[in-house]
């Protein structure tokens, strides 16, 4: 199925409340944590053999990923608000 009629209402109520691009990178984001959350869940059964109570290597690297991919959105959704928020110059 199709992200735009699995997550239909998400995203009419993200675009709704946020505009467009910044409501699908909301969207985007609650996806991001969600995956986070289930590799989260696998680096507590699979454990690293060299480093004892942490997740193995891949479970980390992976979740190290997903951190920065979301981390980079929110300053682009920052940018998007700030863009928005700022007066036009009135030179378009």
């Amino acid at each position: 199925m199709s992200v735009y009629r699995e997550r239909a209402e998400e995203l009419e109520r993200f675009e709704f409340q946020m505009g467009f691009e910044r409501g699908r990178l909301a969207v985007t984001l609650d996806m991001l944590t969600d995956a986070m959350a289930l590799v989260g869940q696998h680096g507590v059964y699979c454990q690293s053999a060299r480093q004892a109570g942490k997740p193995a290597m891949d479970i980390q690297l992976v979740m190290k990923l997903l951190g920065d991919s979301k981390e980079l959105m929110i300053t682009v959704m920052e940018q998007l608000k700030a863009a928005r928020r700022a007066p036009s110059d009135g030179n378009s």
